[in-house]
Order: C-alpha cells, then structure tokens, then sequence
C-alpha cells in the first residue's frame, strides 16, 4: 500500500469537464474555494465525516485502506490513518470523541477509532461487510447495510446497531445483493432505503424494522444516493442508469419530479438552509437544482468539479461543501475540493 502526501490548497478551480456547460445563473451558487490535491491515490473515496469542536474533516480512502484527516478551515491534510480496509461510511460521536467507520475489507466488522489517538479500540459483529449507514441521533441507532454484492453473497442485511456500544438490536434481510443509501425520519418512524438491485424503495417502521411498503422506481435504473427533506416530506432519489434525480412524495410514494442529472453520482445532498439539491457526479459537475415548494422543483446550475468528484459534504456552519475527487480508472489526480456556498 502506497502512502501520499497533500499538496498545498490552492485557489485554481477544476477545468470543466467534456460537454458540461457552467451555470448561466445570475449569481454562482457553488464558487470554487480551492483544492488539496492528493497525489499517489489511484483508487476511489467514498463518504466524508466532520468534526465541528474539533475542526476535523474524514474522508474515508476506500481503495487506499486508510482514513485521511484533513483541517476543517484549510483543507490542509493533518494525517493518515491505517488499519482499515475499504472504508465507506463514517459517523463521528463528539460526546465520547470516537469515530464509527463501516468497512468491507477484513472480517467486515464496523470499527472504532480513538479520536485522540486514531487507534482502533472496538470492533462491531455483525453479518459482514458493512457499506452504507444512517443514524437515528434521537434514539442513537445505527443502521449499516451488510453482506451482498461485495461480500459476494445473494442477500444483503440492515443491521441495527448502538454506536457506543456496539450492541446489535438486530438484522432485516433483503434477498438481493445490492441495497444502498437510506435515510431516516427525525421526527417519525420511518426508514426509507434504496433497494438498488430491486429497483424499489423500502419503508421501514424504525420500532419493528418490518418493510410497510415498497414502492418501484419506474424512471430509471439503480436507484442509489438518496437525500430527505423532512419537512416538506419530499425524498431525492438519483438512479445511475441512466443519471436522474428523482423527487418522490414520502407518504406515498409518487413521483413528483424527474431531472437529468450527473452520471456515476455517489451522493445527493438536501440544503434545507437553501432549500437546494446538489448531485455530485463522477462525469464531472455538480448538478444543483432549487426546491421552489412541495410540488415544484428547478435545475439552477451545472458546477464544473472534476472527474470522478461524487462524495462530497456540506457543512453549514462554514457554508462550504467539500467533495472528494476520485481519480478511479483515470489518471487525473486525486483532490479534495472546496465550495463557498452562496445565500
């Protein structure tokens, strides 16, 4: 395993990438910030942490088995963490200081990590080879999404864990080996899940983790990031084949909206401040789109970003969104990118 040293953030944005036009909106929505590249790094990101206190950014370094740790006003790269393999998801505790972070490589076992040491003190059992999480702060609850395709099992399971603890609650099996993101109500009993190899979206009672409905997603194919506005009960669900970014109603599951959106997209995220939807695609650009009201939705830009740029974070306090430039099979380099975003 090849280790790599962050270069300076600097103030020159991506180029933009083939075939993607920059927003002729008035005013930019996303400004490019600067960018730490990472040089070295041949594989893929996956998902970002923040630790506001302690003015820390995660990014988990899936294809690399590592955790970098960059400074969270900077961007600066602070350090390097070892002992995991293929990282995805992450979820920081500030309470207790200590860093949950989901894993398919090894036993497949959640691990912890000292957040003032960065050591490994814990390890989660469950069916192996988390990927995706979502947490249910009010109840502390973690679910991750286990087994499956990677796993190269035929099911995949939601595991039901305490994230202090490490306490399994118990698992709910899908019989197919591709289930992806999920978000769940705060203020409610629902889960909502991306059955990506059905094609569908479970509801989920968070008391029982019994399915009360399944709903197909008709527009495309591989449903897969998804985001939530809870207030306006309105889900944002972008499939990969092709890219779309699909509004749904979620109390019944209609389809309110449907746009183009960036392909190769890991991740959607619902600015409630904004009341906006970026989708970060690998092509090359970030799609925003404005959430007018309920019922009625617009595309307000195309953000150059860079290739393979599909994770990303935003961290409202700051008013930036960090994404995370994957080289993947390309030879571009690997970076993480910086966003001001505008009122």
């Amino acid at each position: 395993m090849s280790m790599f040293v962050a270069t300076a953030m600097c103030q020159i944005p991506a180029a933009p990438a083939q075939g993607v036009v920059p927003s002729k909106a008035a005013a930019p929505v996303l400004t490019p910030a600067g960018r730490t590249e990472l040089p070295g790094y041949t594989g893929d990101f996956d998902h970002f942490e923040v630790d506001i206190k302690g003015n820390r950014l995660f990014l988990a370094a899936e294809d690399h088995d590592t955790l970098e740790v960059f400074d969270l006003k900077s961007a600066k790269h602070l350090k390097t963490i070892s002992g995991v393999e293929t990282p995805h998801g992450l979820l920081y505790l500030p309470d207790v200081n200590k860093l949950i972070v989901t894993q398919t490589g090894s036993d497949g076992a959640t691990k912890v990590i000292d957040g003032a040491t960065y050591k490994i003190v814990d390890s989660f059992k469950h069916t192996p080879g988390a990927d995706s999480m979502g947490y249910d702060a009010g109840r502390k609850r973690l679910y991750v999404v286990a087994g499956g395709r990677d796993m190269k099992k035929p099911d995949s399971h939601l595991v039901e864990l305490d994230p202090y603890t490490g306490k399994s609650y118990g698992e709910l099996k899908f019989d197919t080996d591709k289930v992806e993101a999920m978000a769940i109500e705060e203020h409610g009993d629902k889960i909502y899940i991306n059955v990506t190899g059905k094609n569908t979206m479970a509801v989920l009672d968070k008391k029982t983790r019994a399915v009360v409905a399944t709903w197909p997603i008709k527009e495309a194919q591989k449903n897969a990031p998804l985001a939530f506005d809870e207030a306006n009960r309105r889900l944002f669900v972008v499939t990969r084949q092709p890219g779309r970014l699909i509004v749904v109603n979620a109390d019944t599951g209609a389809s309110i909206a449907d746009f183009k959106a960036p392909e190769r997209t890991d991740q959607v995220i619902f600015d409630e401040a904004r009341h906006r939807i970026y989708v970060l695609g690998g092509e090359g650009y970030i799609g925003v789109f404005h959430e007018k009201d309920a019922d009625h939705y617009e595309e307000l830009a195309r953000v150059p970003s860079a290739p393979g740029a599909k994770t990303g974070i935003l961290v409202p306090g700051l008013n930036k969104l960090f994404v995370a430039a994957s080289p993947g099979d390309s030879k571009a380099m690997a970076a993480v990118l910086v966003f001001d975003v505008a009122n």
